[in-house]
């Protein structure tokens, strides 16, 4: 998952973003290092949070556009 990528783009802390997401640090670490994997609601909350599209942040695609139709 490209969320470590995404929040050191944008220079935010793992606590900044589990705040900022409700949720727990540890949370964000173990997604990060691939510990463990997100469920869809935590998905499309990391998605919303940087404006790109769930296959992005799963690697699906390059594309980081969130196509809303």
């Amino acid at each position: 998952m490209r969320l470590k990528e995404l929040r050191k783009a944008r220079g935010i802390s793992q606590q900044k973003l589990a705040i900022d997401l409700n949720m727990n640090q540890n949370s964000i670490s173990r997604y990060e290092n691939g510990q463990r994997e997100a469920d869809y609601k935590t998905l499309i909350a990391l998605a919303d949070y940087f404006n790109v599209s769930v296959d992005y942040l799963l690697e699906r695609t390059d594309n980081p556009a969130y196509i809303k139709e």
